[in-house]
């Protein structure tokens, strides 16, 4: 068997990701179909930042839904001969039914980079995105009272924040790997807590606090449905919660290993004081409108206001936020794979593997070259993303 030219290594690629382009298919013909009715989604159809930018995100979103289908070999699998193997290298030893290149070549350890690359989107759209989403979920459930009220909650709220922001993040990091800071914490109902499960127990709360003033804001006039909605959600996060948290979930449905929890944890104690600050700041302005006057006038509670009238005007700035800090995340968290505190060090995440790769990056340029390149094509498709949807919503 010989190895593959370029052209060859591209179009079996291509026909490797055969789900996903099927996937995207679907996905731009239907949202095409349907633009006018999906609000600001629906207007990235006419322009074309964002439609390139919305392409490049659901290509790496779809491969990590389908990575198992995608990959030639398993991530960690090891074939004697490979060793920074070229691009297109021929497995002398393959037997049936196994594919017999290394795609774009072996990594140091003759591991498959291509699948690799693959296997890493996993890893990064695994967390960026949830982390993220907690980290608005603080910073709005903060940041809205912090406007709204003002006085002493606002001062004592921006001094907290300002007090995270001024920290150095690399340090951060650092300091919640250490073992000494792993084992060292409170003492909780008889279990020593380290501080990433303390931090955790602290900001993991807040999405069942924010759903949970969500629901009792808006059907407080309709007590059985109030209930139910409340109750679901009580019920539901607290069995997540205890999961997350303290890897108490009976069913192990809801678990994190401990490198993992480090990371998550990390990402949205940094990222909830910038959120914290733009809705804050968006609170400031939007309180002073006339539909506010208008629902306080009405008899209206401040929580309703701040949920139902204040956040649904500020969607437009957060949303791009969103997609803005999804990108933040993924550099961080590709840096922090490069410095070795991401999750753990078998992962094919594409930090560490760029790290492993750089120490012959002169020789043997593409176990580092495939997966930063990677890194940078969703974290491109990310800022396009957000500023066509800037675009779009100062036009409304």
């Amino acid at each position: 068997m010989s190895d593959l030219s370029w052209s060859q290594i591209l179009a079996v690629m291509a026909a490797q990701f055969l789900p996903v382009w099927l996937a995207l298919s679907a996905t731009f013909a239907l949202s095409h179909r349907l633009r006018r009715r999906l609000g600001l989604y629906g207007k990235l159809f006419d322009s074309p930042v964002g439609m390139i930018g919305l392409a490049i995100v659901l290509f790496w979103v779809f491969t990590a839904i389908f990575a198992p289908l995608i990959i030639t070999h398993q991530p960690l699998a090891q074939i004697s001969g490979l060793k920074n193997a070229l691009p297109g290298a021929a497995i002398a030893s393959a037997e049936a039914g196994e594919f017999g290149h290394y795609l774009l070549g072996g990594d140091s350890l003759a591991r498959d980079v291509f699948s690799r690359m693959v296997m890493g989107a996993q890893s990064v759209l695994a967390i960026a995105p949830a982390a993220t989403a907690f980290a608005f979920m603080v910073g709005i459930t903060l940041g809205l009272p912090a406007g709204y009220f003002g006085g002493k909650l606002d001062t004592a709220l921006s001094f907290g924040a300002n007090l995270v922001l001024a920290f150095p993040v690399i340090l951060l990091f650092y300091l919640l790997v250490t073992p000494e800071i792993q084992n060292t914490g409170p003492l909780l109902l008889g279990w020593r807590a380290s501080i990433p499960n303390s931090m955790a127990a602290i900001l993991f709360a807040f999405p069942i606090l924010f759903f949970t003033l969500l629901w009792q804001t808006r059907y407080f006039t309709n007590p059985p449905r109030r209930n139910l909605f409340v109750g679901t959600t009580l019920v539901l996060g607290l069995w997540i919660y205890a999961g997350l948290a303290f890897n108490a979930d009976p069913t192990g449905l809801w678990a994190m290993e401990p490198n993992l929890l480090n990371v998550f944890v990390s990402v949205v104690f940094v990222n909830a004081p910038t959120v914290f600050r733009i809705v804050r700041g968006l609170t400031m302005d939007l309180k002073s409108r006339d539909y506010i006057a208008a629902g306080q006038t009405r008899g209206e509670g401040p929580w309703y206001l701040m949920l139902w009238e204040i956040l649904p005007n500020a969607r437009g700035p957060l949303i791009v936020d969103f997609c803005l800090r999804i990108g933040y995340t993924t550099i961080l968290l590709g840096t922090l794979g490069f410095f070795g505190l991401g999750v753990s060090p078998e992962s094919p995440d594409w930090g560490s593997t760029i790290n492993s790769g750089r120490k012959l990056l002169s020789v043997f340029p593409h176990p580092a070259v495939v997966p930063a390149l990677a890194l940078m094509s969703l974290v491109l498709g990310l800022n396009l993303l957000a500023d066509a949807l800037r675009e779009e919503s100062l036009k409304d």
